[in-house]
């Protein structure tokens, strides 16, 4: 395959990941908008963004599985199509509906988690182990920027059209990737289909609704209290219950959803915790806004207040690309372990001194940085070289699932921290705290990665004979 043709399958890896990204947090400005549309109170109001991560999560898994047996192009085309039809039944639901609002939101949740695994398995067929780095680099930009740009792009729309717009917007983009994907993406597929392991796939995800569901009623204006409540720990048990049974039926699964024979590499243990650290540290930066309203309520209103993660979009975008060719040169365990200090310094510095403007400019370059080395390329380098040809795109699903693991923790961690100490200024400087002591922890467990030359030594043991020594 000659670079042009990589370089198109990698806008179309781009335009499906942007596209899917952005729709996990640009709703944020929208919520009140949507709240008035359907008269749904502030609990139910929640889900139109938790639906979507948890359907991303249960399609993560079952759908990198489905790339694995029936090839990259067909389930790419297929998760980009849900997107789109999911984006469809958001923008047409009445007023009178909020159920459909919902539906929507979970098909675009469950396409949009086969999206990112598939792409980043693409370019482990496609791309040479000397360009994987930088071309996992873009496309983990793309993700990771997305995130933090959603509410800001979704304001900007907000203030010229209806919230409906914000789903409109993805039809077009959606006709366009289905297009160029069946046009440039490889359809290859595994020599052999072996059956489908539905019972572990139910117990994923029931075990995932569980746990949603129960972080989803913890009331975090009176968090330890609420614990003890019935709508809450039955199904935190039951999650903790599900867990065990599903390492039971992976154990024995002739082809498992999440095999865990991936984790039987210390490597691929480390990668998949740095990055529920990575979720939580990406999360955690939505509150940014709420921190500088209290900290600065003469200098930041609600209309200004979004635009102070600029600084973290800002570094994520300069930082992603430079991480993925750092990443080649230096080997995974020196990027990440700067990502994960500069996250943890600049987590630490809002919950520290946070009653300046350029406090808050210094700390988001700051995280950005260091979240552009954990949601970037490296986390996801790591898990390319510790897994088999075959089962590249369920590794990258893994990382995807935890992840994701990570976001749902921090947007409970950070309320119930933040409530606890009182609110305002000193709750969330109490959240940023926290977030940062979680950082250190992260940094901690990079210096158990290998460094480059046992990294490379690794993936040349992984190559034919003829390419090592080609190299």
């Amino acid at each position: 395959m000659n670079d042009k043709t990589r370089n198109q399958i990698l806008v179309v890896l781009f335009l499906g990941v942007l596209m899917g990204a952005l729709d996990i947090a640009i709703v944020a400005p929208a919520l009140p908008a949507i709240q008035r549309f359907f008269q749904v109170g502030d609990r139910a109001l929640t889900w139109t963004f938790t639906i979507y991560v948890l359907f991303n999560l249960i399609g993560t898994p079952m759908m990198a599985k489905f790339s694995d047996m029936f090839g990259r192009r067909s389930i790419y085309v297929l998760d980009v199509f849900l997107f789109g039809l999911g984006s469809l039944i958001v923008a047409l639901s009445p007023a009178n509906l909020y159920a459909m609002l919902l539906i929507g939101r979970a098909l675009q949740g469950f396409g949009a988690g086969g999206i990112f695994p598939v792409a980043s398995a693409v370019i482990g067929d496609t791309f040479p182990p000397e360009k994987r780095g930088g071309a996992l680099g873009l496309i983990g930009a793309v993700f990771g920027l997305a995130f933090l740009v959603g509410p800001i792009l979704g304001g900007i729309i907000m203030t010229v059209a209806s919230w409906q717009w914000l789903f409109i917007i993805n039809l077009p983009i959606a006709v366009v990737v289905l297009v160029m994907s069946w046009r440039l993406l490889p359809a290859q597929h595994a020599a052999t289909r072996r059956a489908f392991d539905w019972p572990g796939m139910l117990a994923l995800s029931l075990l995932l609704s569980a746990f949603a569901y129960g972080l989803n009623q913890i009331d975090t204006g009176n968090f330890l209290a609420s614990l003890g409540s019935l709508a809450i720990w039955p199904f935190l048990l039951a999650a903790v219950v599900l867990l065990v049974i599903f390492i039971n039926i992976e154990k024995k699964a002739q082809d498992p959803v999440l095999r865990l024979s991936l984790f039987n590499s210390r490597q691929s243990v480390l990668a998949s915790a740095l990055s529920a650290g990575a979720g939580i540290g990406e999360v955690s930066m939505v509150f940014i806004p709420a921190l500088a309203m209290a900290a600065m309520p003469n200098l930041v209103n609600k209309h200004t207040a979004s635009y102070l993660l600029m600084p973290v979009v800002l570094a994520l975008a300069v930082g992603s690309p430079l991480v993925g060719r750092l990443l080649d040169k230096f080997g995974s365990r020196m990027v990440v372990g700067a990502g994960t200090f500069l996250l943890a310094v600049g987590a630490l510095m809002l919950g520290a001194w946070n009653s300046e403007l350029w406090m808050f400019i210094s700390a988001g370059v700051t995280i950005g940085l260091g979240l552009s080395a954990l949601l970037g390329a490296p986390v996801r380098y790591i898990m390319l070289n510790e897994a088999p040809e075959s089962e590249r795109t369920s590794a990258q699903g893994a990382i995807a699932i935890f992840t994701s693991i990570g976001q749902l923790i921090s947007s409970a961690l950070v309320g119930a921290v933040a409530a606890s100490a009182g609110g305002g200024v000193s709750g969330y400087s109490a959240a940023y705290l926290s977030i940062g002591g979680m950082a250190v922890v992260l940094v901690v467990l990079t210096l158990g990665l290998k460094n480059r030359q046992d990294e490379q030594k690794h993936i040349n043991q992984l190559q034919p004979a003829g390419t090592q020594a080609k190299n």
